[in-house]
């Protein structure tokens, strides 16, 4: 963390010269990001000024200044009084969860899932429809543009902004106009301009997070040789989708937004998260922060060579972990499965030394306790490694997909250098 204070930015940044204001403004942003965490994991019952201070290292004068301006900006309010053994009791602060939201969609091969998050992460609606991602690039964007309109249509009352959005993503302009520019890690968010806009009244749609199978260039926001379906390689699917949209949009693999989710819940330390669902990827987590590698491009987990003479598989190789392991439960023989699952999972844990394995997808999910099960008796005598359900919601994809856009306004990940305004 920076210096605390206000007062100690402008100190930090005094020998920087002509890039004093932008290294003031980025501190001050990083500090408001600081305090509306704390307001996200204090919930309804709030956390006060003083409390804010103490957790965050930031001077009473600093905290009440940010506070202000997040309460005109309509992103906080009072949750009553907090007992004080100093004293009258003190003025507890809450989230105003309506005051932003955060569309996520999961793209998967056969199904497409839509739905908004609020700002403090709980879902307020959702659509899910059959989809074909063989249909082609521009036909399936357009089928995601649909399902946004009509998701913000049913839930905020409006179009892609709902009613016109005040949210200001990086200093540019609003959401609603469509302006090119990139959010880059330094510049995300101070969620209040400098003239203290009021966002009273105003649905704030921060933006879309996508979700889909890799392998793709998430910087680039463009998916790559998708196993299956050649014709979306190199289609530029965030720049289509912002201009059909008019939104910020992001774009990361499937098993990415999953583990981003699984690590916002509370989850720390290294992890994968194995996803076998119509294909098997894992999201990576090490130490506290997802893992995407150099070229975003980690955890092509499903296409590691387990039997070398094995079956023909869709990516071009043979005897890949996912096309043995999906045959296993095409023919109805979990425990083959589960002991063709283990192999790949023992590879991944004695390569990157992380602490568990959480299973999750469509097809744990409708064998979860001989997955788990399973699994767990393959790495008995290899590893001590923990294996469990991953649990949590049905739509963990897609609500991964919106913490994309949502969990760098609380500073709890790198802002997606992917996101892209049109």
């Amino acid at each position: 963390m920076g210096p605390p204070g206000e007062e100690a930015a402008a100190s930090a940044t005094a020998d920087q010269g002509s890039g004093q204001g932008g290294n003031l403004s980025l501190l001050r942003n990083h500090n408001a990001s600081l305090v509306l965490d704390l307001l996200r994991k204090a919930g309804e019952d709030g956390i006060s000024r003083p409390e804010i201070a103490d957790y965050t290292g930031l001077t009473p004068q600093a905290v009440s200044k940010i506070t202000a301006r997040l309460r005109q900006a309509g992103l906080l309010a009072e949750a009553g009084r907090h007992p004080s053994t100093r004293g009258k009791p003190r003025t507890a602060l809450r989230l105003e969860p309506s005051a932003a939201y955060a569309v996520g969609v999961q793209l998967d091969r056969d199904e497409m899932t839509a739905l908004l998050l609020d700002l403090s992460g709980t879902r307020v609606a959702t659509r899910a429809v059959s989809a074909d991602l063989g249909a082609g690039p521009d036909v399936v964007t357009d089928q995601v543009a649909d399902q946004v309109r009509a998701l913000l249509a049913q839930s905020l009352g409006g179009g892609p902004g709902g009613r016109p959005a005040r949210a200001r993503v990086a200093g540019f302009p609003d959401v609603g106009e469509r302006t090119r520019a990139r959010w880059e890690p330094e510049g995300f968010v101070d969620p209040v301009d400098e003239g203290g806009e009021s966002a009273e009244g105003a649905a704030r749609v921060l933006g879309v997070g996508v979700a889909m199978p890799g392998p793709l260039d998430h910087r680039a926001g463009v998916p790559l040789r998708v196993t299956g379906y050649p014709e979306w390689d190199g289609y530029r699917l965030r720049d289509e989708l912002a201009g059909r949209l008019g939104l910020p949009v992001a774009l990361d693999k499937d098993t990415n937004a999953a583990a981003l989710g699984i690590l916002l819940q509370g989850e720390s330390g290294s992890f994968a998260y194995v996803h076998l669902g119509t294909g098997i990827g894992a999201g990576l987590v090490l130490e506290g922060a997802v893992y995407r590698g150099v070229r975003t491009g980690a955890g092509e987990f499903g296409h590691q060579v387990v039997q070398l003479d094995g079956p023909s598989c869709a990516c071009g190789k043979r005897g890949c972990l996912e096309a043995l392991c999906l045959a296993a439960i095409a023919r109805g023989d979990i425990a083959e499965a589960a002991r063709v699952l283990a192999v790949g999972v023992t590879n991944l844990a004695e390569l990157l030394d992380i602490d568990q394995v959480l299973l999750g997808g469509r097809a744990v999910a409708a064998a979860e306790a001989e997955f788990v099960r399973g699994v767990r008796a393959a790495l008995r005598s290899r590893t001590r490694l923990m294996v469990a359900p991953a649990g949590g919601s049905a739509y963990r994809i897609a609500e991964g997909a919106a913490q994309l856009v949502l969990a760098p306004v609380f500073g709890r990940t790198e802002a997606p250098a992917g996101l892209r305004m049109h």
